[in-house]
């Protein structure tokens, strides 16, 4: 488990971080900040007031990438995808920063 839990937290750090966005004029961290998207229990990103077209199709770009991760983890280390998304989800969100947007179990809130 720890290695699985190694291996989530090195892919959020390079799909959060790392992907650039060189064809949005929307950085992933600019949307955070602005409060457009957030991180989900589920593992993925998401759109915190639905969002415009460009808002979308980061937030899908980002959630593609993540399940394509997440579906290797899972298989190389034989577990299901969807305990490698939750604790995907756990991570992302103890790693939002402060004033962030986390979606909790009663929508979405600031961290």
């Amino acid at each position: 488990m720890a290695r699985i839990r190694m291996m989530v937290g090195a892919v959020l750090v390079v799909l959060c971080v790392g992907t650039g966005f060189s064809a949005w004029a929307l950085s992933l961290d600019e949307a955070k900040a602005k409060g457009q998207v957030g991180e989900k229990a589920s593992g993925y990103l998401g759109a915190v007031t639905g969002g415009n077209a460009e808002v979308q199709a980061l937030v899908s770009d980002i959630n593609q990438k993540r399940r394509q991760a997440y579906e290797e983890i899972a298989k190389r280390n034989g577990t299901s995808l969807n305990s490698v998304e939750t604790l995907a989800g756990e991570k992302a969100i103890q790693n939002t920063k402060p004033g962030n947007m986390v979606e909790g179990p009663g929508g979405w809130m600031k961290k």
